[in-house]
């Protein structure tokens, strides 16, 4: 079955494949599961903000002391560097779909 929607949280546990179009043009096709496995977004809080090198991530948004990173299949790699420098808190979770879909501009620039 077939469904375009924006109200991608209303279908979201039904979706087996998805597809983002934007101006008539395929942005991006996976299987939701995997799209799940591979868009990741990991949060960091620090008492003082080290220097991480973090050119592997989609977008990286600092505030404070805490910095939140979307991943695009290489979350391990960046946990690995985040751990080195012992945050206060770290937490990672799979993106939803809807989330990948709002992402979408960022998911655009990275040219998948």
């Amino acid at each position: 079955m077939f469904v375009s929607t924006h109200l991608i949280s209303e279908f979201e546990g039904l979706i087996d494949e998805f597809t983002i179009i934007e101006g008539g043009k395929n942005l991006l096709t996976m299987e939701a599961d995997a799209a799940r496995d591979r868009f990741r977004k990991i949060r960091a809080r620090f008492s003082e903000i080290p220097m991480l090198d973090l050119s592997g991530a989609l977008n990286v948004k600092q505030s404070a002391r805490e910095i939140e990173i979307l991943a695009d299949g290489n979350s391990e790699q960046i946990l690995e560097t985040i751990k080195s420098f012992a945050p206060e808190e770290l937490k990672s979770e799979s993106l939803s779909l809807e989330e990948i879909f709002v992402a979408s501009d960022i998911l655009k620039k990275a040219k998948l």
